[in-house]
């Protein structure tokens, strides 16, 4: 109990501002006592044009008080010291380690709860009080402590203004001297464009959220097709070897069956013969006995009549001719399997290779990292070259039909085609444009590069029936083609009569990347660097050709690539 009394008198020695001993106590008119140097910031603090008020109470005094220690107190206070006790735990934490402390604690400071926009200051649940009881502060704004950094360092003023020139908040203080020429609006007019663009950028983000899942949504469609498929494959795969083996069986079964009954009538008719020959055998000898007792007679007329009548039915048949083999007679079938059995396993390795293939190159159609450097997409490279028989007549190809010019006057033009008139252009030649396709395919991935010198030149890829004649044959103007046209320092790609200005100047020399399966069809500017100057995302129904279309004058050359 007396260890109660004393916490109790401990507690009434404590200061209401500092929460702590009191240090140096005073005494203001109202009876309230704080520690000289809590009560001297708390007044210094406020407006010196205002009433001046305690703490606790709020009782105001028309001018302020002289502080003088309280001796008593004072004393009081370094008896308890001397007793060893502290100040009572009290529910709060040291504010050193938070963001925002109070301002009105001394010593041990409390975090702040609030801050006050009009007075500048941070204040603790308990010194916040007055802000919420006391009419004097009833227009004060109180707003988060952390927000408290929006006060200018310089000036001690609220920075409601933003500087777009140095992109910061400024105070109205800042606005009029060191940003006074600078774009200056109000911080609450951009927030609004700074919230509109909040609002446009999580909008794209929801948009780009909301295209990965549907992409995820389709790959997972794609995994479960894919199981689908190879389930079903498996199964099919299992049904026709099956099938093949029970065939095989079958034929082996019947060849063997045949075996055994050409064996069985073989040997049937092999034993016929053999008992002829035994019967044929035991009456000649008989007949050798008879002969060989007859001429063992004595009487020579009884020798006489015996070999008269002997002598007439001793004419034979001759017996069958035999012929003797090597012991092969079924050889020649297991010869027969065998060159079966061999051109089997040759169609079963071309049949089982190809099925392979076709295994290794099924695919899911991922989004496949596309080449980045020059070195990256000669991985690619494939060697083309050009077709004659799609050639127009006024292309001279050359280099070993890599390149490609167009007959250089209008003159030599006209020369040349009055000299081509009688033979009339082959009906997979383009007519009404200089145009040419290659001769070779192009699936998969591919990279290619064109060089080219003098006026316009296109670079295009194309399905092989595109038309060869009108203006609906010109590479572009149609569904089956898609060009890079290169003309006048500047580039345009058109597909199916559409153009597509592209802002790059133009090349000297144009790499073509195609990803048929995953329908990507890409136009590069070659220097020291690559620059994408278009790229296509579509979906190839055929296979398709590399095609130039020059001008007169013009050259495009197919690039050797290492």
């Amino acid at each position: 109990m007396a260890q109660r009394g004393i916490q109790l008198d401990q507690d009434k020695l404590c200061c209401s501002i500092c929460l702590d001993l009191l240090k140096d106590p005073v005494t203001i008119p109202c009876g309230h006592n704080y520690c000289m140097n809590c009560i001297k910031c708390f007044w210094d603090r406020g407006d010196p044009r205002e009433t001046h008020s305690c703490p606790q109470c709020r009782q105001t005094f028309v001018s302020r008080p002289a502080l003088v220690k309280n001796t008593m107190l004072a004393e009081l206070v370094e008896e308890m010291k001397k007793m060893g006790l502290q100040a009572p735990p009290a529910d709060h934490c040291d504010a050193g380690s938070v963001a925002v402390a109070c301002d009105f604690c001394i010593g041990e400071k409390l975090k702040a709860v609030k801050s006050c926009l009009q007075c500048l200051v941070s204040y603790c649940e308990q010194h916040l009080q007055p802000h919420y009881e006391s009419p004097a502060f009833k227009n004060h704004k109180l707003v988060d402590p952390s927000q408290m950094k929006i006060i200018c360092p310089h000036h001690n003023e609220v920075m409601k203004i933003f500087c777009r020139t140095d992109q910061q908040c400024i105070c109205y203080l800042c606005a009029m001297n060191e940003h006074k020429a600078h774009c200056t609006v109000s911080a609450e007019a951009e927030r609004s464009e700074r919230q509109r663009e909040l609002g446009a950028s999580h909008q794209k983000i929801q948009w780009r959220i909301q295209e990965k899942e549907e992409a995820k949504k389709v790959l997972q469609q794609e995994v479960e097709a894919i199981n689908h498929s190879a389930d079903k494959a498996v199964r099919g795969n299992e049904k026709i070897f099956t099938e093949l083996v029970k065939m095989i069986e079958k034929r082996s079964s019947d060849v063997t069956q045949q075996i055994r009954l050409k064996q069985k009538t073989e040997v049937s008719r092999a034993k016929e013969l053999q008992e002829k020959l035994q019967q044929e055998i035991s009456e000649l000898k008989r007949r050798s006995a008879e002969l060989e007792q007859l001429s063992h007679t004595e009487d020579h007329t009884q020798f006489l009549h015996s070999y008269t009548s002997l002598s007439q039915t001793s004419e034979w048949t001759d017996s069958p001719h035999i012929h003797i083999r090597p012991l092969r007679y079924f050889e020649d079938v297991t010869a027969a399997v065998s060159k079966a059995r061999d051109k089997l396993w040759g169609i079963f390795g071309d049949v089982c290779s190809n099925v392979s293939v076709t295994v290794t190159e099924v695919d899911v159609l991922l989004p496949q990292p596309e080449p980045q450097t020059r070195a990256e997409f000669l991985q690619y490279s494939c060697q083309l070259t050009l077709d004659p028989s799609t050639a127009n007549s006024l292309l001279i190809l050359s280099e070993g039909n890599r390149k490609a010019t167009g007959t250089p006057t209008f003159l030599a033009a006209v020369q040349l085609a009055v000299e081509l008139y009688a033979n009339q252009p082959k009906s997979s030649a383009f007519t009404n444009r200089f145009q040419v396709l290659s001769r070779e395919s192009l699936s998969g991935r591919c990279y290619w590069e064109v060089a080219w010198s003098g006026g316009e030149a296109t670079v295009a890829v194309t399905y092989r029936d595109i038309s060869r004649k009108r203006d609906e044959s010109e590479f572009g103007h149609n569904d089956k083609s898609w060009a890079l046209q290169c003309v006048n320092q500047r580039c345009l790609f058109k597909h199916n009569k559409r153009k597509t200005p592209i802002s790059a100047r133009q090349p000297s020399r144009v790499g073509v990347y195609l990803d048929h399966r995953a329908g990507i069809l890409s136009f590069y500017g070659v220097s020291d660097t690559m620059t994408l100057l278009h790229r296509v995302q579509t979906t190839f129904t055929q296979p398709l050709f590399a095609g130039l279309g020059l001008d007169l004058g013009s050259t495009a050359e197919l690039c050797e690539l290492k």
